[in-house]
């Protein structure tokens, strides 16, 4: 008599980069033998794959741990795994305090998951694997992202011990993937349909500098472009500091890059940036965006506010370079003190009443110089990836101007008796109108 294979349900959180981690997980679990549901109450067993960034993401990580922890008595769960930043960090607290979990694993050890998930099975017992050898696993991933977009992780850990980021304690110092594994791995994933790739890592620019040379991340892009079946390829989280006029040049000259600058600057006062342990300065930015700005490049970045010492002026400072940088697409995040980390024992903590005021007023700018960047739009005609098609016609879509998840959307119509488009199919839309966030148009 054969027994049916365990399902198991997955949840994952936080940014893309543990998205790939969860990726690498399901396509380990299908290889031996499991299979998924998207239904929590029909599964033997239950995965939460967690962020540990910042506080909010740790509230959200225990809050789905305990939500999924209920189905062992109301469903038909039988072991519950939990992974990632926060039980790399906090492995000891999660085991002791909560104990309905039966399998706890860090970051980097997807690969003794399935073993791990039978000795829990076999011992009824909880077990434990967190320690850290700083290797890359790769392994052949289950996407969870629509058939025609996936993320490629280019390198794992961070160096740059910015005092308010956690990350480097968490996942430890930068290595580089190998050129060879990711242009196989892009390789792999455009032979199987993928359309857009998206290259991340927690720095991107960091590429190849292992051994202390420059990055190599413009050669890797040119290389990877040039692999058949890459129709956009895309790629976050490049610091000021090392993107070069090589990188902006060939993200701006090839075809098929997406003409996207994302550009984590968090600040521009050079004391502020001292205070955060950016690598880089102000000069360093604004050589950026403007070398961004006449190569036509969207331009998307991320502020932190009220850091600890900010002062109004150092604030007013960071106002006036984003009021003339008009970037198209901005996040912003009032400071959060992480535990461990450097930026927490500093002086001068700001106010959360002040944080909060500044927040807003920097929203309330981003706000007005989102939607004139997006009005300038309107009347041109803009290559768009269909990403939804509803019963009416109505299609939702993006262009290379927009990463997906992170930024906004194109809503676009049919001209009368045009056939509806597949999902996943590049067509032309004319922009007629915009808003702060999205865009209107008709498909050519």
């Amino acid at each position: 008599m054969t027994t049916s294979p365990l399902s198991v349900g997955v949840i994952s959180l936080g940014c893309n980069k543990n998205r790939v981690d969860t990726e690498t997980a399901l396509g380990l679990l299908a290889d031996h033998g499991y299979v998924f549901t998207g239904d929590p109450a029909q599964a033997d067993i239950l995965m939460v794959n967690t962020c540990g960034f910042i506080e909010s993401a740790k509230e959200e990580a225990i809050d789905t741990i305990f939500e999924m922890a209920e189905y062992k008595k109301s469903g038909r769960c039988r072991l519950l795994v939990v992974s990632g930043c926060l039980t790399q960090r906090y492995a000891d607290a999660l085991q002791a305090e909560i104990p309905e979990i039966d399998v706890i694993l860090g970051v980097n050890q997807y690969a003794q998951l399935p073993a791990m998930i039978e000795k829990a099975l076999a011992e009824q017992a909880p077990v434990v694997c967190c320690a850290d050898d700083y290797s890359y696993y790769a392994h052949d991933r289950v996407l969870t992202t629509p058939p025609y977009t996936a993320y490629t992780r280019i390198g794992e850990g961070c160096s740059n011990r910015c005092t308010f980021c956690a990350i480097p304690l968490i996942r430890g110092p930068y290595r580089s993937r190998s050129e060879a594994d990711v242009l196989a791995e892009i390789e792999q994933l455009a032979q199987q349909g993928v359309k857009e790739h998206i290259l991340v890592a927690q720095d991107t620019t960091r590429f190849g500098t292992d051994d202390g040379g420059h990055t190599t991340l413009p050669e890797l892009l040119q290389k990877a472009a040039a692999i058949p079946g890459v129709e956009w390829l895309r790629v976050l989280y490049c610091y000021p500091d090392e993107t070069d006029d090589r990188l902006l040049d060939v993200i701006a000259n090839t075809p098929n890059i997406c003409k996207y600058l994302d550009l984590p600057i968090q600040h521009v006062n050079d004391t502020v940036l001292r205070r955060m342990h950016r690598r880089g300065d102000k000069a360093d930015i604004l050589r950026c965006i403007h070398g961004a700005r006449e190569r036509g490049l969207t331009l998307r970045t991320s502020i932190i506010v009220g850091f600890p010492g900010e002062t109004e002026e150092q604030f007013e400072e960071l106002l006036e370079v984003l009021r003339e940088a008009e970037f198209d697409r901005l996040g912003a995040f009032t400071y959060s003190p992480e535990e461990d980390t450097p930026a927490a024992r500093l002086p001068d903590q700001i106010p959360e009443e002040v944080k909060q005021e500044r927040y807003d007023r920097l929203m309330m700018m981003q706000q007005e110089i989102s939607l004139k960047r997006n009005q300038a739009r309107v009347g041109t005609v803009e290559q768009v990836l269909v990403t939804a098609v509803n019963e009416d016609g109505l299609c939702l879509g993006r262009s290379h101007r927009e990463a997906p998840e992170t930024d906004g959307e194109i809503v676009f119509t049919l001209p009368r008796g045009a056939a509806v488009p597949e999902i996943g199919s590049f067509v032309n839309v004319r922009l007629t109108k915009a808003d702060a966030y999205d865009l209107m148009g008709v498909m050519e």
